[in-house]
């Protein structure tokens, strides 16, 4: 999933960038209102965390921008206004969730969840036959065996099963899954399916991971076993 940070003060948005990368998710940052409305028009979040204090504008107008344009992401505000009266306005204004600085990490990352959970209700565990990936307790099983997975190896593998049957290219994953300093790196996608596969693939007998010639990959159970093309991964990275 897809997060995108708006916070002025770099040291907090380093710091959050990092904690929420390192809970598997892909985060864009912004630190100001019109970095933010330019990255919201462009791309597709699952999530804005949003200060008010803004070097160029007010947040709540960054806000109610967001909500024009379209229904969009869930937003949780993060503000140092602590106000009743802030945080009623705020979230009267169209933000789903407030909460105040100073804060404690594992609180914003419940809320975070929590968020997502409820945008995607049905969306919380995803199966491919005997694949199954529990979205807010972030386990992966297949045939009953717990797989363990790294954050991105997890990141990219719920992308493909929230997307089944559909290809996907390397640049669409490298763009939902990195962050855009990744943009052009896009050979890292097969060293990470050449993880995945052995993790979930390699020991059964119906493999779920096609490779798509010519476009990149997608997840499926076929109906009969299938020729899988090899990773294109290169020496430098093999």
């Amino acid at each position: 999933m897809r997060l995108l940070v708006v916070e002025d003060e770099k040291r907090i948005a380093d710091f959050l960038c990092r904690g929420l990368e390192g809970a598997g998710y892909a985060v864009d940052a912004a630190a100001n209102g019109a970095g933010a409305l330019d990255l919201t028009h462009s791309t597709d979040y699952d999530l804005v965390i949003l200060d008010l204090m803004l070097p160029d504008m007010d947040g709540i107008e960054v806000l109610e921008r967001i909500r024009r344009a379209k229904a969009g992401p869930p937003v949780l505000i993060l503000s140092a206004r602590s106000s009743l009266d802030d945080r009623v306005k705020g979230l009267e204004q169209g933000a789903d969730d407030y909460l105040v600085k100073p804060f404690a990490f594992v609180e914003l990352l419940a809320r975070v969840r929590a968020l997502l959970r409820r945008g995607q209700p049905t969306l919380e565990k995803l199966q491919v036959a005997d694949l199954a990936l529990d979205c807010i307790r972030r386990k992966v099983t297949r045939a009953a065996e717990t797989i363990d997975l790294a954050p991105k190896e997890f990141g990219i593998l719920e992308y493909m099963m929230r997307n089944r049957g559909r290809p996907l290219s390397r640049t669409m994953i490298v763009e939902h899954v990195w962050d855009m300093d990744y943009d052009g790196l896009t050979n890292i996608v097969d060293v990470y399916i050449r993880h995945l596969r052995s993790k979930i693939d390699d020991r059964f007998p119906q493999k779920l991971i096609q490779t798509v010639r010519g476009i990149g990959y997608m997840i499926e159970a076929p109906d009969k076993p299938v020729d899988r093309a090899p990773d294109a991964v290169s020496e430098r990275q093999g």
